[in-house]
């Protein structure tokens, strides 16, 4: 039986077929349609074993480390600032915002599948006690839409974290 995958018969098989011109003969088209058929399949690993773009990890495609840092650092500064959301960050130490921060960057480099670890509480026990209503929710999504269109964050990815975020609801708002 020809061994189709060893590439040196392959080649050395293609190439007298072409030099004796017999690519054409009645006793080769068995030959070729194997030819074809590996050439095809070869093509397929090739193509299958390739990683997309939409295969990537949503870390990569939100431009890795360095780019959640940013995003969240421009989605903290909204929220200390806006007028019905600050009071969860008041009387909080430098050193404080700095843990608050750098949990949710290893928050979300973690979850969007980044080389992050979050080593902090679980969403429920980080937010407990501290009354998020819905309203204070939808606030605070609708500023991290802002923070998103500012960095021009793609519809496809602003979608997957806005998915993740809205899984973590009901851990984190407490009234209604």
């Amino acid at each position: 039986m020809l061994d189709l995958l060893d590439p040196i018969f392959f080649f050395q098989t293609l190439q007298a077929m072409i030099v004796n011109n017999t690519i054409s003969s009645p006793q080769n088209s068995l030959f070729m349609k194997k030819i074809a058929a590996s050439v095809f399949a070869l093509f397929a690993l090739i193509l299958l074993g390739q990683k997309t773009y939409s295969q990537e990890s949503l870390y990569k495609r939100l431009g890795g480390y360095d780019a959640i840092a940013s995003v969240t650092d421009d989605f903290i500064g909204r929220l200390v600032t806006n007028k019905d959301l600050s009071r969860f960050f008041v009387g909080l130490s430098d050193d404080s915002k700095t843990k608050v921060r750098q949990h949710i960057v290893d928050f979300l480099c973690n979850k969007a599948g980044g080389p992050c670890a979050y080593i902090g509480r679980t969403m429920k026990d980080a937010h407990k006690g501290l009354k998020i209503t819905e309203n204070d929710w939808n606030i605070a999504a609708g500023l991290l839409g802002e923070t998103f269109k500012k960095f021009n964050v793609p519809k496809k990815e602003t979608d997957e974290v806005f998915a993740l975020v809205s899984s973590l609801k009901n851990d984190i708002v407490e009234a209604k």
